[in-house]
């Protein structure tokens, strides 16, 4: 009979020449949680509602709420698009004289339409393709100025700024458009849910779309290989000029559908809407982690960025803060993020040069 031990029996031998990596521990698992720009946005957030209640008890109600959303949508759609923009190392100055015209445009037509007797349905449809393609046009000539003309981001968008604002004060005159079919407010205002309206609803859908798109699809990534590094996407054969046209076209899209959002709200064109608003959208984009040197951030922070930027104007008012102080706040936000953003990258390198 054999005695050869089994393979059970067998003496183990100890592994040499393996690493076996160490699992994190509880404290470092909590600590890198506590750490994501995300986590800290929310946290940042509940604060800023806490201290605007205590405050003001009326700004923690539905009703405030629901307009915190309301002023929350415009400044999200300029952000999806800035945050496109931002990732490809650009920046589009543009949007908010963007939301502007394309408001003025949209109000434009549907009184013009409303009064040569065109059925409602159609007077309503065609006012809004107006004002997309408003937004699309800036967004094209933004496009083309930066690949063709070779002008840099902050020159041609600031171009544009000023073009499109001295264009909707020669549209209006410098009043409000007013004069629209009155079912454009009712569309605009109906609540559902107490909070919800259904330009609110669309709004939430696009963001949704596009979220899904900057993480999922191609053309998600090919943004973040452009602002990464454009020499090595244009080596790895992706067409940068068509994918940066595309983008600032997208930008301008969604500025004509913010500055539709805000005629529908309104049920007039101010020629005034959008001003100031593209430091908004910087805002929400910067303050939600996005590295201004592009191919950098997540779109979930631009969310929780406009949202502390929707929540901080909102407060402000709510507690009888002038509203020429509103912009200086908004302004110290975006230097203290990109203040956080250099001390973050500092200490990134030096922990890859030590090691």
């Amino acid at each position: 009979m054999s005695t050869r031990p089994t393979e059970s029996e067998k003496p183990t031998r100890p592994v040499t020449g393996s690493v076996v990596a160490a699992q994190p521990t509880t404290a470092e698992r909590l600590g890198a949680l506590l750490g994501r720009q995300d986590v800290i946005l929310l946290g940042v957030l509940i604060v800023m509602v806490a201290f605007f209640t205590v405050m003001n008890p009326k700004y923690f109600s539905s009703f405030a709420f629901a307009n915190i959303l309301q002023d929350f949508a415009p400044v999200m759609l300029l952000a999806i698009g800035q945050t496109y923009v931002i990732l490809t190392g650009g920046i589009d100055l543009s949007v908010g004289s963007a939301l502007g015209l394309s408001g003025v445009t949209c109000a434009l037509a549907m009184r013009s339409l409303e009064s040569n007797g065109t059925p409602v349905a159609a007077t309503i449809l065609v006012g809004l393709l107006v004002g997309l393609a408003t937004g699309l046009a800036v967004g094209l000539v933004n496009g083309f100025l930066v690949t063709k003309a070779k002008l840099a981001p902050f020159i041609a968008t600031l171009a544009t700024l000023g073009a499109g604002a001295g264009l909707t004060l020669v549209a209006t005159g410098g009043v409000q458009i007013a004069g629209g079919p009155t079912e454009v407010i009712t569309l605009g205002n109906t609540t559902y849910l107490g909070v919800l309206t259904l330009p609110l609803i669309i709004v939430l859908l696009v963001l949704a779309f596009f979220w899904i798109m900057l993480e999922q699809a191609r053309f998600g990534r090919w943004t973040y290989a452009i602002g990464s590094n454009s020499f090595a996407a244009r080596g790895a054969g992706i067409p940068v000029n068509r994918h940066l046209v595309k983008v600032y076209a997208l930008s301008g899209l969604l500025a004509g559908l913010a500055g539709v959002y805000v005629y529908m709200r309104l049920g007039s064109g101010s020629p005034t809407s959008g001003q100031g608003q593209e430091l908004n959208a910087i805002a929400a984009a910067v303050i939600g982690g996005l590295a201004l040197t592009g191919g950098s951030g997540k779109l979930s922070g631009t969310v929780l960025g406009a949202l502390i930027t929707t929540a901080v104007l909102s407060g402000l008012i709510l507690i009888g803060v002038a509203p020429n102080w509103q912009q200086v706040v908004v302004g110290v936000l975006i230097a203290g993020a990109v203040a956080l953003q250099q001390v973050k990258f500092s200490g990134l390198r030096k922990r890859r040069a030590n090691g």
